[in-house]
């Protein structure tokens, strides 16, 4: 009998940043956003790749773990640098959206 085809694994979700509007977590999810764009980028270079000339010689275990192979690229490149640059602008855009959604308890004239 032959075991079912799984289907490709699905994005994980990323993390939401803190209500508080934490630096450190909102740069953790522009960073984790850039890390899952890139990686749905990289993934038909991937699947095109002939995998029965590759080191491991392909078959159904290969193609399992592949996605998970092309995360850790995809999430290595961004913490060194090297990703597609946009979680300085997204991290830009999310400190603007919390900026705009903030009631401004400054001068509050009457």
């Amino acid at each position: 009998m032959d075991a079912p085809a799984l289907p490709p694994a699905a994005p994980r979700p990323l993390r939401a940043p803190a209500a508080t509007g934490d630096e450190a977590a909102m740069r953790r999810a522009a960073r984790d956003f850039e890390a899952q764009a890139f990686a749905t980028l990289l993934q038909p270079v991937f699947t095109t790749a002939d995998l029965s000339r590759s080191r491991f010689g392909g078959g159904a275990a290969e193609a399992q773990w592949q996605p998970f192979l092309v995360e850790a690229y995809a999430a290595a490149a961004v913490r060194a640098g090297a990703g597609l640059g946009l979680s300085d602008t997204v991290l830009r855009e999310m400190n603007r959206l919390r900026a705009a959604a903030t009631p401004n308890t400054g001068d509050t004239a009457p």
